[in-house]
């Protein structure tokens, strides 16, 4: 039996949906969805924040050619289409005909909780949550999924608590058990990369900056940065290089995935390795280079030469696979980190905020599709 003491949520709540047709075409969608009366270990959340990560664009667009986009409809009523390349429908297969909700992180107001005592302890509170579909007016999730935000924290403060945070965490956590003892970190310009930065520095991480442009390297060396690279630049394999040397950085996380960017830091792992070695060997340096590919900003195939010895690894990393992999003490304590830090070193920056019928309108599409750095927006699904 369920039980409420603050104000029943409504029985339906507009919901972003994408939908790829058969015939290859990308539909975006509000849509007005049930809100499950909550069970007695569940909550019903109002959600007023909800950022938009690469991740949630990459699910919002699948492989649809967004400059093609067209809207018919206004607000509410909005129809977004774009058309999805014949190449690319294969990969899309698994998902062609099903009308998905986005969005995989989010905070707002318990409004209605059922009659357990943890759930019952949430009404009224600000949480922030994880668990998909979370461009919605209201979710409907376990207790359990909810993490209380402190005391004064806004919902806007708590909505990238999750991805973000416990994935820089992770990068650094999977050093220490790798047995590294610095990182790499590309697009490291980004809302995570700042993060990641701010973390290294107050645990004391040597951490070497990839960057793209002059700007982004000023922007993190202002923020304390030691080690950064810019990928733009014609002497960037040799500083690269010599950062690597004065870190003793082994392991990379590589946001860009595409094109040769890992293949140029094992290289350079491999140079830097070889400027100490006091002897020969054929086989390259005996240290183990590793690097992670984490995300997919760059759509070229991976490419890369060997020169980098024998002692290698190239492979994909996640952040809900590492999280299973710890365990959940492991993974709480690391929870527990990103909420007493959420406004230091956790904070996120946001380029504005939209309701849901403005993320449909063609303008603002546009701004939040490009996942440019410093341009990263959050949803407020309360605001329809």
């Amino acid at each position: 039996m369920t039980t409420s003491t603050a104000s029943t949520a409504p029985a339906t709540g507009l919901q972003l949906r994408s939908l790829i047709t058969p015939e290859g075409q990308l539909q975006l969608s509000l849509q007005r969805v049930p809100t499950p009366v909550p069970a007695d270990d569940e909550v019903v959340v109002q959600i007023e924040a909800a950022p938009i990560n690469p991740s949630d664009i990459g699910l919002l667009f699948g492989a649809a050619d967004m400059a093609a986009a067209s809207v018919v409809g206004s607000g509410t009523q909005a129809v977004v289409s774009a058309p999805v390349p014949a190449a690319a429908m294969k990969a899309m297969a698994g998902r062609a005909g099903q009308s998905l909700p986005v969005g995989n992180e989010g905070a707002g107001r318990v409004v209605q909780a059922g009659a357990s005592p943890a759930a019952q302890a949430l009404l009224g509170r600000t949480v922030a949550v994880l668990g998909g579909a979370m461009y919605s007016q209201f979710r409907t999730l376990k207790a359990a999924q909810c993490l209380p935000l402190p005391a004064g924290t806004t919902a806007a403060e708590g909505a990238s608590c999750f991805v973000n945070p416990l994935t820089a965490l992770g990068m650094t956590e999977t050093m220490k058990r790798e047995g590294h003892q610095a990182l790499v970190h590309t697009a490291a310009a980004s809302n995570l990369g700042q993060m990641l930065n701010r973390i290294c520095l107050a645990d004391g991480i040597p951490l070497v900056n990839i960057v793209r442009q002059p700007a982004q390297a000023a922007l993190l060396r202002g923020q304390g940065a030691q080690h950064v690279c810019d990928a733009s630049q014609p002497g960037f394999l040799d500083e690269l290089t010599q950062a690597l040397i004065d870190t003793g950085a082994t392991l990379a996380f590589d946001a860009t995935g595409g094109g040769p960017l890992a293949g140029q830091i094992l290289g350079c792992m491999e140079a830097a390795l070889n400027r100490s070695a006091t002897e020969y060997s054929r086989y390259g340096s005996t240290t183990h280079k590793q690097v992670y590919l984490y995300g997919g900003l760059d759509t070229r195939p991976t490419s890369f030469v060997r020169n980098f010895g024998m002692s290698w690894g190239m492979g994909g990393w996640l952040l809900f696979p590492f999280l299973q992999r710890i365990g959940s003490e492991a993974a709480q304590a690391l929870r527990h980190r990103v909420a007493a830090e959420l406004k230091t070193t956790f904070a996120s920056h946001y380029a504005g905020e939209i309701s849901l019928a403005q993320a449909l309108q063609a303008e603002v599409l546009a701004r939040y599709g490009q996942r440019a750095t410093g341009e990263k927006w959050l949803i407020n699904p309360s605001q329809a």
